[in-house]
């Protein structure tokens, strides 16, 4: 079987480096290409946390710092990225270990689009959430 390259036809490659890793001839697989889109879709999960977090606390500023505002719609998307979250960190739980790090790196960004959607400046310097609050489910600030 003639070994597919990676730069010309990228989904074929994957589908033989898998038929390969099934077949174990582990002589024809191609390791550096391999080892790279590993840790690339390792990235890519860690890329989905930070995206999520990002809306939730977004809109858990948005909810405290404008309750006169509040709606259903905010409540289902808080809702929603609490359960989206809590399937990526099941399917992947080496990701709890990084959840602080994560808030810390988000934040600006969420309060950003919080200040975009509200017109308000004048949210805390740092997460007012902790991580455990951000997954708990029955947890909205006042």
């Amino acid at each position: 079987m003639p070994i597919i390259n990676y730069e010309t036809d990228f989904y074929a490659w994957a589908s033989q480096q898998a038929e390969l890793l099934r077949q174990r001839q582990t002589n024809n697989l191609d390791w550096a290409n391999l080892a790279e889109e590993i840790e690339t879709m390792g990235r890519s999960e860690k890329r989905q946390l930070a995206s999520l977090l990002e809306v939730l606390i977004m809109h858990l500023l948005k909810w405290q710092y404008q309750p006169n505002l509040r709606s259903r719609s905010w409540q289902l998307t808080i809702k929603e990225q609490r359960l989206r979250l809590a399937k990526l960190l099941q399917e992947n739980p080496s990701l709890k270990h990084g959840l602080t790090e994560a808030v810390l790196s988000v934040y600006p960004l969420s309060v950003i689009s919080a200040e975009r959607e509200t017109g308000l400046s004048n949210y805390p310097e740092h997460c007012p959430y902790t991580p455990e609050e951000l997954l708990n489910n029955q947890f909205l600030p006042h």
